[in-house]
């Protein structure tokens, strides 16, 4: 596929995960066929087919986790990562999206070149591509953390992050720890517990755990599931029964006490018997502040003899040759090191650098927080677009619902250029500082900003970037209607 400075390719989508498909289809809808998907990976498909941990499930009812426009023969009502990955490539096949992708092609930087008004795209092999449009869907949990324990490197045992697990290793009947207590260690820890001989789990701080309730679609269920206006009421019945969330999450904090916190601290009580471990186990905040846990099995492991609980005042003081050394002075010998540490969603969730107009670095027009226009588009920054960018993130319903609203803005805003015959367009600055100080605003009213916690969904700033203040359908309605007003064009007559 062509590209050179002087013939750009009309986009380039890095990333092939939910956000990359997403945006395939709509450009080849739209009938844009000069585009690749770059992926820095060997193969395509992004979290749910990376994130392969034990237990691995989504969190979200399954009919609303899914494409708008592909339905899917669910079976059960939170799909674990096998028939997600399925889902997935089922995507990529009928699509042929294989067909734009270049695989191992790990973005290192984009640089904006103002004489021919297109993208040059960098890679770790010194491989270029020129591109007039960028899609930058790489997602904001794919840039794994590890703090920097002491003696990390020291361990001589195995360890990886949830985020590359290593099936190869047999943990059966040894010793491990699980770091960690997120959504992701909440799957990791019931489903090896069994398994191995004794288990250290590390909680910084616990988190609200609420009943999943999930069930297996009977094969009558799954037929109706294969007709088109069947699931897609069954997709509305599910937004509109989880939308409503909004307003204890932001409106009526009370509401999030009486029907979320009532509930959690009674499932606790029910699945925690013992006193000493239930009292590590309650947060100290309002439900809701951090990400909320789903899970029927994760309390049970948490109580099982060979599992032990470490909690803030037990943490770790050093990691050794052989094992933890906790704050406690205990030293814990194991076989395996597990870091649930989770991802760099807010400050580094871009992980390349950008250099946009007049030699403008990403992170230094980020250099006070993380913002953007919708979260996806900024001043300087001409024909990039950020999927899932900054206060995209909704804590109650899908991720998909919005990434979807995102290209209905990137594919108007595409197609103004084109009928104006730019080559291209950027939103100005005032319209992007008028957006973040409405965000910023709204969110003082939300329980991310005032429930008491310091979660991922903030930046070092302390502003809160991962989440969008409001309604889904309200981020819809805003990404709907493009507003020329807010955008500016640049037209060069021979590129």
């Amino acid at each position: 596929m062509e590209s050179t400075a002087l013939q750009p390719l009309e986009v380039a989508i890095i990333g092939t995960g939910f956000g990359g498909q997403s945006a395939a289809i709509n450009l080849l809808n739209q009938g844009t066929q000069h585009f690749v998907m770059l992926e820095r990976r060997d193969f395509m498909g992004g979290t749910w087919c990376q994130n392969s941990y034990p237990g691995a499930q989504v969190d979200v009812q399954s009919p609303l986790y899914s494409l708008a426009c592909e339905p899917y023969v669910w079976s059960q009502m939170f799909a674990t990562q096998p028939e997600l990955e399925a889902y997935t490539k089922k995507v990529i096949a009928k699509y042929k999206l294989r067909d734009k992708a270049i695989l191992n092609f790990n973005v290192t930087r984009l640089t904006w070149l103002e004489d021919t008004l297109c993208w040059q795209i960098d890679s770790d092999t010194g491989q270029q591509l020129f591109a007039r449009s960028v899609i930058s869907a790489q997602g904001p949990l794919s840039n794994p953390v590890i703090p920097d324990f002491p003696g990390r490197d020291e361990f001589k045992g195995k360890s990886f992050h949830t985020n590359n697990w290593d099936h190869s290793f047999d943990y059966t009947n040894k010793r491990v720890a699980v770091i960690g207590s997120g959504a992701s260690a909440a799957q990791v820890i019931p489903t090896i517990a069994p398994k191995v001989g004794h288990l250290h789990v590390f909680q910084r701080s616990p988190h609200w755990v609420l009943p999943r309730p999930d069930r297996i679609f009977s094969p009558f269920t799954r037929k109706l599931l294969g007709i088109k206006p069947i699931y897609q009421a069954l997709r509305k019945t599910i937004y509109w029964g989880l939308e409503w969330r909004v307003f204890a999450f932001k409106y009526a904090h009370g509401l999030m006490r009486f029907f979320a916190q009532r509930p959690a601290l009674k499932h606790l009580r029910k699945q925690v018997p013992d006193a000493e471990l239930r009292q590590k186990l309650t947060p100290d905040y309002t439900i809701g502040c951090k990400r909320i846990i789903v899970s029927n099995t994760l309390y049970p492991a948490l109580g099982r003899e060979n599992v032990t609980l470490h909690d803030k005042y037990d943490g770790i003081a050093r990691i050794t040759e052989t094992g933890i050394e906790t704050t406690n002075g205990a030293k814990l010998e194991l076989d395996l090191i597990v870091y649930s540490t989770g991802f760099d969603a807010t400050d580094g969730a871009v992980g390349y650098d950008i250099i946009g107009r007049n030699g403008q670095h990403l992170n230094a027009f980020w250099h006070e927080f993380p913002r953007a226009y919708l979260g996806t588009t900024m001043p300087g920054f001409p024909n990039l677009y950020l999927v899932t960018g900054p206060n995209t993130g909704i804590g109650h319903t899908s991720a998909i619902f919005v990434i979807e609203s995102q290209m209905k803005y990137i594919m108007k805003l595409l197609h103004y250029a084109k009928q104006q015959q730019a080559q291209a367009v950027e939103v100005t600055a005032q319209a992007e500082a008028e957006y973040t100080t409405m965000v910023h605003h709204e969110m003082r009213k939300t329980v991310w900003h005032s429930g008491g916690c310091n979660s991922w969904y903030k930046s070092k700033s302390g502003h809160v970037i991962a989440m969008f203040p409001g309604f889904s359908f309200v981020y819809r309605l805003l990404a709907s209607r493009l507003k020329p007003k807010h955008h500016q064009l640049y037209k060069q007559e021979r590129i």
